[in-house]
């Protein structure tokens, strides 16, 4: 999509709000334009047509470092398509499309089309897509991301969290159970329509277990908070039928369980705001599926800027553990 093409869409989708709900002061608050320009838009769409919403050509002065119109669309589209991630952190998104510039090139380039802030970025994706229909939810982040459990072998601590994802019409009461190795920072997730209850939790541990069996780890410990979830009974004798040791963090000490509040962090602001303003989500298999998909590509392909991970992924810090291991083995 070019800037012309994501300029003209945005012009037109104001229009169409605006005459879709009868309200032109909402439909400007809702884009993020004022008044004034709604009406510039309206006058000169009636008078040319549809073509006057289309972005003047500018003569732009000679430089031959310039970036070339492809470069400048692909940066654009991506920003909007992410819009919380900031110009550093879209780098190797470009990079898979072909656009190797530096930061501050495409912070300049966001901040020369109204795109150098996260809020101006989210505006944008939703003025195209939902035009204010999109669902937002936020969940509940309390804490500094303070002290975790040491552990020095995939499998031998992981974080268990439950994180809310909001109420989807149709759908109902949506969970994230969440599951951040440690050692690692690889994560699992499943989501959850409901309760999360100690049914839910037990069968997050047997899929867990599952799928570090297939990675060749085996579960020893999981930390948790005192949620009934993980607090429960049934979860306790589950877990100590398995073997596996129960960390619990003291009441009321978010930040003892920071590796999981980190991921929610991340996976709310890159995924899920992103998600819900792209349009309504009716179907929890489709924003599992998103879900999933985005998860790989956090455990496989996103370096992780923590002083403890020091921009590796955690598909690279798994490879480096366990490579450590067979070499103290052998």
């Amino acid at each position: 999509m070019t800037h012309e093409n994501i300029v003209y869409d945005r012009r037109r989708a104001l229009l169409e709000h605006a005459a879709r709900i009868g309200n032109v002061s909402e439909a400007c608050r809702v884009f993020g334009v004022s008044r004034n320009s709604y009406y510039k838009r309206l006058a000169s769409a009636s008078e040319y047509g549809l073509s006057a919403l289309l972005p003047k050509e500018r003569r732009s002065p000679h430089q031959p470092n310039a970036m070339s119109p492809e470069e400048v669309s692909t940066i654009l589209a991506e920003a909007v398509a992410r819009p919380t991630l900031g110009a550093g952190a879209l780098l190797r998104h470009l990079a898979e499309r072909g656009v190797h510039r530096s930061a501050s090139g495409v912070a300049k380039v966001l901040a020369r089309h109204g795109l150098g802030r996260r809020a101006q970025r989210v505006a944008a994706l939703a003025s195209l897509t939902a035009a204010g229909d999109g669902q937002i939810t936020d969940a509940a982040m309390a804490g500094p991301f303070g002290f975790c459990l040491f552990a020095s072998a995939p499998g031998q601590v992981v974080s268990l969290d439950a994180f809310y994802v909001g109420r989807l019409k149709g759908v109902g009461a949506v969970w994230q159970l969440t599951a951040v190795d440690i050692a690692t920072r690889w994560a699992v997730v499943k989501l959850v329509v409901g309760d999360k209850n100690t049914d839910a939790t037990r069968a997050f541990v047997d899929d867990l277990r599952r799928v570090l069996a297939r990675m060749g780890h085996r579960l020893q410990g999981v930390l948790t908070d005192n949620g009934p979830e993980f607090a429960g009974k049934a979860f306790r004798d589950h877990i100590a039928a398995l073997g596996i040791e129960h960390h619990r963090i003291p009441p009321r000490s978010p930040n003892h369980n920071a590796v999981c509040e980190r991921f929610h962090g991340t996976v709310l602001q890159e995924f899920y705001r992103p998600h819900f303003h792209r349009g309504r989500v009716d179907s929890i298999a489709l924003l599992d599926r998103s879900l999933q998909t985005w998860v790989t590509d956090y455990n496989r392909h996103r370096p992780n800027r923590g002083a403890y991970m020091r921009g590796r992924t955690p598909a690279q810090a798994r490879a480096e553990l366990t490579r450590r291991m067979r070499n103290t083995a052998s």
